[in-house]
């Protein structure tokens, strides 16, 4: 999990750079999931079928994620395309965000170097166009308490900026929260205070 807030991609953008004839269209999306993006890789293929190339370069945690990341060159020569793309997002600092970049050959051939500062900078061109937010990563956490504390739970929740996901109403109330990660020891200091150490989060895994 990761622990600190990041900035996430909240638009889309689609925007074409011409390099010695050949079109570079990037599009750039938001995206969590490898069956999203599969999905979208798809459409594009299909809107772009006599396009030269569709390399691809994703993000779906954090720009400092080292491991839900993955790129594609297509049919470029291997590492002209895919990495340059993936470094240039990784370099523009969001995260959860997709980059697909559809090439149409224009008759003059790149070079290897000119492929991967072509690639690099159509990804880098959508990039200043692309708009964040932060993204506060948050926790479920379990919490059985009397009926007559819920008022005083659900204030002491408001407080803290988290939510109600669930509640059960049986012999007592049970209730799944959700909190800011960074919040979860001062409210759990706080519950405890408040119910005089009767009132324990608790997770999932417990």
């Amino acid at each position: 999990m990761n622990n600190s807030t990041y900035e996430v991609a909240i638009n889309e953008v689609e925007l074409e750079t011409v390099v010695n004839r050949s079109r570079f269209i990037c599009y750039l999306f938001p995206c969590t999931s490898p069956t999203e993006f599969k999905v979208r890789l798809s459409a594009c293929q299909h809107e772009h079928p006599n396009a030269s190339h569709h390399c691809y370069a994703f993000l779906l945690g954090s720009p400092t994620d080292s491991q839900n990341y993955g790129f594609s060159d297509d049919g470029e020569p291997s590492g002209t395309a895919g990495r340059p793309m993936l470094a240039s997002l990784q370099g523009g600092g969001v995260g959860e965000v997709a980059a697909i970049v559809v090439r149409y050959f224009g008759g003059t051939k790149l070079g290897t170097g000119g492929l991967s500062r072509a690639y690099s900078l159509s990804v880098r061109n959508a990039l200043e166009k692309l708009k964040s937010k932060t993204k506060i990563p948050m926790v479920q956490r379990q919490l059985t308490c009397q009926y007559t504390q819920v008022n005083d739970v659900f204030y002491l929740l408001e407080q803290h900026q988290g939510q109600l996901i669930e509640q059960h109403f049986d012999e007592h109330v049970n209730l799944t929260i959700e909190l800011p990660l960074a919040q979860v020891d001062r409210f759990t200091n706080q519950l405890e205070t408040m119910s005089s150490g009767k009132l324990v989060l608790t997770s999932e895994e417990e």
